[in-house]
């Protein structure tokens, strides 16, 4: 289970105020609440409503069907969630007891969420692009929270059409750290948590801004490159991406920073070589897992300097028990850990006693 690091456990009337993210949108209406998401996937053309009706109010309201995406009794009582993002929000507002189902079980860290999934509480349900919806249909969810890229999906069409309402969630498309973090008022909205969600959010904004407070005055700032080849294209965070920010904010000096656009950016080898080899660090380099196996997908690698200094920092060996990266589970959720080690990275003496939660060097 994620920790909530002592935050307040309060729930109050429902009030959802947002900060950071651009893609959802929360509005109270007479005895109900209106959820819009805006932007569910990249250059979505169209706009999610879906009315949260509190349980008391459910024989009390009458809405016109045709105005929503769909209605959803709140506090919801069973789940179904289709990407790992998710978990973290649910353990953090105490429901993960809600979750029934999940495509990719394997795939989740969390130990408490994995106690669950052994003991059959929550049921495998495939993969996203072809969920099993007989055993979706058989455990009936309240809601499931979909994950999706373009608004195609036979599974979740017949989903939909069995009357289990199906809700998409856009947390990755966000631009910032922090705004895909607040997506956990997005869940505190259906389990009627709106404060504890709000409280936990702002304990999250505080560490961040804290932590990028600390090295705000570095005069010092590392050079970084980041992502690797795949295929003849090498991948790495545009400028305005969260990747970026999080660099930024850590006092680094991402060599790409200048840059604008969506998605990442595909640059040559040489490019990336001729601009960043004589980075000082080298952050996400994609996959790999070492030295060796950057070196055995392509000699080049060694001609950088972070490379030839052991100046390589990667998530991708702190793993769960199944195998699941922990980063691609918790670091949606909690954008200040993710800065934190980053700053213990570029600035180790402005956080001494700090121990890294996702990455750790390459050897």
């Amino acid at each position: 289970m994620w920790e909530t690091n002592g935050l307040p456990q309060t729930d109050e009337p429902r009030i959802t105020n947002l900060s950071y993210a651009d893609g959802f949108s929360i509005s109270n209406q007479s005895g109900f609440a209106v959820l819009e998401v805006k932007t569910p996937w990249p250059e979505a053309k169209k706009t999610y409503r879906y009315a949260l009706i509190p349980k008391e109010m459910a024989a009390r309201i009458t809405l016109n069907r045709d105005e929503f995406d769909g209605m959803i009794i709140t506090p919801v009582k069973s789940i179904v969630v289709t990407s790992t993002t998710h978990i973290p929000a649910l353990e953090l507002l105490e429901v993960e007891d809600r979750l029934v189902g999940f495509p990719g079980t394997d795939y989740i860290s969390s130990q408490s969420t994995r106690k669950r999934i052994d003991n059959g509480s929550v049921r495998e349900l495939g993969q996203n692009e072809s969920i099993n919806t007989e055993v979706m249909l058989e455990l009936n969810p309240n809601v499931v929270v979909a994950f999706g890229v373009n608004g195609s999906s036979k599974s979740l069409d017949l989903i939909e059409k069995a009357a289990i309402p199906v809700i998409y969630n856009g947390d990755w498309t966000e631009s910032s750290p922090l705004g895909k973090a607040e997506w956990i008022k997005f869940f505190g909205a259906l389990f009627d948590k709106e404060a504890k969600a709000d409280s936990i959010f702002k304990d999250i904004e505080k560490n961040y801004i804290e932590a990028k407070t600390a090295v705000m005055d570095k005069g010092q700032k590392p050079t970084v490159l980041s992502g690797a080849l795949h295929q003849d294209a090498w991948y790495l965070p545009n400028g305005n991406s969260p990747e970026a920010t999080l660099l930024k904010d850590a006092g680094l000096d991402y060599l790409w920073s200048h840059t604008s656009g969506n998605g990442s950016l595909a640059l040559s080898f040489e490019s990336v070589l001729d601009k960043a080899k004589d980075a000082d660090l080298w952050i996400s380099p994609s996959y790999y897992n070492s030295k060796e196996a950057l070196l055995n997908a392509s000699g080049l690698y060694g001609n950088f300097k972070a490379f030839q200094q052991d100046r390589i920092y990667s998530f991708s060996n702190k793993k769960g028990e199944t195998g699941g990266v922990i980063y691609y589970e918790l670091g949606t959720a909690r954008p200040d850990l993710v800065l934190k080690d980053l700053i213990k990275i570029a600035h180790p003496e402005a956080l001494p006693d700090y121990q890294m939660t996702f990455f750790e060097q390459l050897r």
